[in-house]
């Protein structure tokens, strides 16, 4: 191999790596942010094939937020925990959205309902999918907001505080969290399953419709697809619990607050009975499946999934696809890229030598 065939196949190669690294390693940024005047103690749960996060679960104190980056085909889902109490050690238990580790890391484990959960998927096919579930119940206000990226990339989320609202047959405790008719009642027109278990047979219920009314883009019941799943490329994520002025009881801080990033506490602009205009955006027939089941003890993912849309989504789990469909604006090269490039450089002037 001449000098100049090395160099230019050498710079070939450095410049595939780049494309590689800095363009399809990392799909999105997720930005977590609190304006609940008390602490919230965030969960993340990864889906089966994707990569974990840097955290499971983290203390978020009021007015901070914390910024994790994702790569392309990740999925899995966000809540917030809440009347938290974890000793010097870490160990301790939440009121609400409990992981059952009894840590603050929830270590592969999922929420126990009721818990508001906000649901991703990226880069499926070169689209990102999301919603905000409400099918394992409520226990505190729930935004998820776009920046950047091409599509719909509508707002979504639950601004309301349906702990006040909540019928006293689906009140947990002293009203810190409300349940879904299915976890109140457990019976299969409830939970779609059984002879229920397809979007012909299992319709909304009284309950799913007092939800849907007061958080008309949320999921409400597990067939609620098509008003509930929205899409976006190539986009980053804002998660904010409660978005609008508090309006649930301060929980008591039992840990110290880490080193969270302040943030302000601007409103945002929304308001009236449906403050995201849902009608803004094209319902369609169902084309958007995402089925948002609930979970079981340990906190796999369980329950229907409506169409075929979803498990092309769930089965492609390869982030080449991000490559070729286009990617988040917010990426850029690492000292990985560097040292990559570095290391095959060396290795192919020895060969050349």
């Amino acid at each position: 191999m001449n000098l100049l065939n090395y160099l230019c196949f050498n710079f070939t190669l450095n410049i595939s790596f780049v494309l590689l690294l800095s363009t399809g390693a990392w799909g999105a940024t997720f930005t977590f942010v609190n304006k609940c005047d008390y602490t919230v103690w965030p969960g993340i749960l990864a889906n089966a094939g994707s990569l974990k996060l840097d955290s499971t679960g983290f203390e978020l104190p009021t007015v901070t937020s914390r910024a994790f980056q994702a790569p392309t085909g990740w999925s899995g889902r966000f809540w917030g925990r809440t009347g938290c109490n974890f000793d010097g050690s870490g160990v301790g238990y939440c009121v609400t959205g409990d992981c059952g580790t009894g840590e603050v890391e929830c270590n592969g484990s999922g929420a126990e309902p009721p818990a508001t959960l906000a649901e991703f998927t990226l880069g499926s096919g070169g689209q990102d999918f999301y919603d905000v579930s409400l099918v394992d119940g409520y226990n505190l206000p729930m935004l998820v907001e776009v920046s950047g990226g091409s599509g719909l990339c509508a707002t979504t989320g639950c601004l309301v505080d349906l702990n006040q609202a909540c019928p006293i047959e689906l009140k947990t405790g002293n009203g810190e969290a409300c349940k879904s008719a299915c976890e109140a009642f457990g019976t299969p027109e409830y939970c779609c399953s059984g002879a229920y278990g397809a979007p012909s047979t299992c319709k909304p219920t009284i309950y799913s419709q007092m939800f849907k009314s007061a958080c008309p883009r949320s999921y409400s019941y597990a067939y609620d697809d098509a008003s509930s799943t929205f899409t976006c490329s190539g986009a980053d994520y804002t998660i904010t619990f409660c978005p609008s002025t508090p309006s649930q009881k301060s929980s008591r801080d039992a840990t110290p607050a880490t080193s969270a990033t302040p943030v302000t506490t601007t409103t945002p602009d929304v308001s009236g009975s449906d403050p995201m205009n849902s009608n803004s955006f094209p319902g369609g027939s169902g084309e958007m499946t995402y089925g948002s089941a609930s979970e079981d003890g340990s906190g796999a993912i369980t329950g229907s999934e409506s169409g075929t849309t979803t498990t092309a989504m769930l089965q492609d789990g390869s982030w080449l696809a991000g490559l070729a469909m286009g990617a988040s604006s917010s990426l850029q090269p690492t000292l990985l890229v560097v040292l990559v490039s570095a290391i095959f450089s060396i290795l192919f002037a020895s060969i050349s030598l």
